[in-house]
C-alpha cells in the first residue's frame, strides 16, 4: 500500500471499528470529505453468492431519486426514425454502423449506450470494447429496447445499472458529498432496496455480508446491513 495522506489519517481517526446506521455513516462521510472537488459518495456491497454459478448473479437497474450528481453522456446506436427520437429525447450522440467504427477506433466519449434490436448486429462487434467497460448494451437493463426515448431520459433521470463482480461485490456511486443528507440516504435505501429485492432463489444464507460507503478519496465506514434489509424489505 503507498503512503496515506496526512488528511486521509485524520479522517480514519473519526471512524470506529463497528457497524454505523445508514444515517451516521452518511453524516460521518460528509463530515470527512477533505478533497477539493466535490466527490462522489460510493456503496460497495458484499453479498453472500456465488458469482460463478449464472443462477446466482445480481444483476439489474434502478432509478435513484435523486440521481448521481453527473450527467451521463448517452450514446444511441439506431437506425431510421429512432436516430430523430433519440436526439429529441436528449441523447449525446447518436449514429448507426458509422458510430461502431468510431468506437472500433478509438473513441470513447461517452458514459452510457444504448441501441436498437436490428442495430445489435452491429454493436455485437463491440463485446471486447464495450463488455469490460460495463457499456455493452443488454436487453435485460433496458438499453437494447425500440423505446429510445424512455431509456435516455431515465438513463439522464439517474438510472444506474448494478452487477456483482466476480468477488461477489456490487461497486456503485450514489451522489456527492454535497447532496443533503437525506437525499443521499433515499438514494442509497433506494438502491438497496432494488439489492435485496434481486435476490437470487439460490442463494443460501445471509445475502447482505457487508456494506462499505467511502467518498472519492476518503476511508469507508462499515454500515449496518441488518438495518438495511430491514428498510428495504418494508
Amino acid at each position: 500500500m503507498g503512503k496515506v495522506s496526512k488528511k486521509y489519517s485524520e479522517a480514519r481517526s473519526h471512524v470506529e471499528a463497528r457497524e454505523y446506521p445508514l444515517e451516521d455513516a452518511v453524516a460521518l462521510i460528509q463530515k470527512m470529505a477533505f478533497a477539493k472537488f466535490d466527490e462522489s459518495v460510493d456503496i460497495a456491497v458484499l453479498l453472500g453468492v456465488d458469482p460463478k454459478h449464472a443462477d446466482q448473479m445480481v444483476r439489474g437497474t434502478v432509478i435513484l431519486p435523486h440521481g448521481t450528481g453527473k450527467t451521463k453522456r448517452v450514446l444511441v446506436v439506431a437506425s431510421g426514425e429512432k436516430i430523430k427520437e433519440a436526439e429529441d429525447a436528449g441523447a449525446d450522440e447518436v449514429g448507426g454502423a458509422d458510430v461502431v467504427k468510431r468506437i472500433q477506433e478509438g473513441w470513447m466519449e461517452f458514459d452510457a449506450v444504448v441501441a436498437t434490436p436490428d442495430m445489435m448486429k452491429d454493436v455485437g462487434r463491440l463485446g471486447k470494447i464495450l463488455g469490460p467497460r460495463g457499456l455493452m448494451p443488454n436487453p435485460k437493463t433496458g438499453t437494447v429496447t425500440f423505446d429510445v426515448k424512455s431509456a435516455v431520459e431515465q438513463i439522464k433521470a439517474g438510472k444506474v445499472e448494478y452487477r456483482v463482480d466476480k468477488t461477489a461485490i456490487l461497486h456503485n456511486s450514489l451522489g456527492r458529498v454535497s447532496f443533503d443528507s437525506a437525499k443521499l440516504i433515499e438514494n442509497v435505501q433506494t438502491f438497496m432496496a432494488a439489492v435485496v429485492k434481486s435476490k437470487p432463489p439460490a442463494a443460501k444464507g445471509k445475502y447482505l455480508k457487508s456494506i462499505h460507503l467511502s467518498s472519492t478519496m476518503g476511508p469507508s465506514v462499515r454500515v449496518d446491513p441488518g438495518a438495511i434489509e430491514v428498510q428495504a424489505a418494508a
